[in-house]
């Protein structure tokens, strides 16, 4: 792979790591005061606060990579929702703590086992950010399998929410695994990780917790995909409305 050609494959595959945590980061915000216990709600804000410091390490990073001068403030909040390459899965509403807790229980285990190769990549930056990462990465899933748990078997209705939770967002998780030309380029030549040997481990993982707490593992039918190409749902565009609104009034503003 030429220089030029797997710099723009990397600058591609960074914003992907650094979008999917930035974008995750901040619906959970949206939790900030709102959570269902104190104890909970400081969690949830831990977790968005783990993942927004990892989405300052990649964009940084990809900013580095791409070498036009734009820093983590810049791909942050002066890109339009096309530019934007996170997953459809963390860009969706909150909706109510069943939905948050399923979305992070499929997405903590996918991100868990992408950190774990990505710490063994060939690129130093990428296997340093990753080792990092993965330690708080860990707690997540930890968390997110307890709370699997106690809602499926909680009572009915916290059962019933999060068993429909679940097979609603279930359809999103395919896109984690699909693989492109950005991901093969570099899967093969030791920085990047290709997502599709990723999925038979990840369906073991969720699918044994899924079970033991009472739940029923969804069918594998229609995949939704786009977020990875820029083509997303409405909701991100209300997302940064809210998030890149200050950073667009006052473009040149300093603290």
């Amino acid at each position: 792979m030429h220089d030029a050609t797997r710099d723009a494959a990397l600058f591609e595959y960074l914003l992907r790591l650094g979008d999917n945590a930035l974008v995750l980061a901040q619906r959970l915000t949206e939790w900030c005061g709102h959570g269902p216990a104190l104890e909970e709600d400081i969690a949830l804000s831990n977790v968005g606060l783990d993942l927004l410091g990892q989405a300052r390490y990649w964009l940084t990073l990809a900013g580095q990579v791409e070498g036009a001068g734009r820093d983590e403030d810049a791909l942050a909040f002066r890109r339009d929702t096309i530019d934007f390459r996170n997953a459809l899965i963390v860009e969706l509403p909150r909706g109510d703590f069943a939905r948050t807790t399923a979305r992070q229980f499929l997405f903590d285990h996918w991100h868990l086992l992408t950190l774990e190769r990505l710490a063994r990549s060939d690129d130093e930056r990428i296997a340093g950010g990753a080792a990092k990462a993965v330690k708080e990465v860990r707690y997540h899933v930890e968390r997110s399998n307890e709370w699997i748990c106690l809602l499926g078997d909680g009572t009915a209705e916290s059962h019933e929410r999060i068993q429909r939770a679940i097979e609603d967002l279930w359809p999103y998780t395919g896109e984690l695994f699909e693989s492109d030309d950005v991901s093969t380029r570099l899967a093969r030549a030791g920085v990047a990780v290709d997502p599709a040997g990723l999925h038979p481990v990840w369906d073991d993982a969720v699918s044994r917790v899924i079970d033991g707490a009472s739940l029923q593992r969804p069918a594998d039918t229609f995949a939704h995909s786009g977020g990875f190409r820029g083509v997303h749902t409405e909701h991100l565009g209300y997302l940064l409305a809210e998030m890149q609104f200050l950073q667009r009034a006052y473009p040149e503003a300093t603290w």
